[in-house]
C-alpha cells in the first residue's frame, strides 16, 4: 500500500470516529443535562449534536463528490459537479437554522441547548485530534 492509501484509509477512520464521538457526546451529554437539570435542555443538547452529525456527513459528502468528479474529469478538463453537492454545501447551514428554529418554536426546546449541542462536533473532533496526535498510525 502507498502513503498516499494509507492516508486516505487513515482520514476515512478518523472521519468515522468523528462522526461516532458526535452523536455519543451529544447523547451522553444531553442525558446528563437532562436528569441533572432539564428534560427540555437534554433533549435539546441531543438535537443539536444529531443537526452537527447531519452538518458534518453532508459537508463530507459534498466534498466526497466535488473531489470524485474533480478526479473523474481531469484528463478531459470537463468538470460537471452534481447539482446535490451544490445543494448540500449551500443550504446545510439554512435547513440546520430552519430545524432549529421549528423545534424551538414547536417543541418549546431552548436554543441554547441546541447551540451546545451542535458544540459536539468540535469535541468530538478535538478528541479524534488528540488521539491522532498522541498514538499515530505510522
Amino acid at each position: 500500500m502507498n502513503a498516499q492509501a494509507g492516508s486516505g484509509v487513515s482520514h476515512r477512520r478518523s472521519e468515522s470516529w468523528i462522526s461516532h464521538f458526535t452523536l455519543i457526546f451529544g447523547a451522553i451529554a444531553g442525558v446528563l443535562v437532562g436528569l441533572r437539570h432539564e428534560w427540555r435542555w437534554g433533549m435539546g443538547i441531543m438535537i443539536g449534536a444529531a443537526l452537527a452529525w447531519l452538518n458534518f456527513r453532508w459537508l463530507k459528502q459534498g466534498l466526497d463528490a466535488l473531489t470524485q468528479t474533480i478526479a473523474d474529469e481531469a484528463p478531459r478538463g470537463k468538470r460537471a459537479v452534481p447539482r446535490a453537492a451544490y445543494f448540500k454545501a449551500l443550504f446545510r447551514y439554512a435547513l440546520i437554522a430552519l430545524s432549529v428554529y421549528v423545534i424551538f418554536r414547536y417543541l418549546k426546546v431552548p436554543v441554547l441547548s441546541m447551540v451546545f449541542g451542535l458544540c459536539a462536533l468540535g469535541a468530538a473532533t478535538l478528541a479524534v485530534s488528540v488521539h491522532e496526535i498522541l498514538r499515530p498510525q505510522e
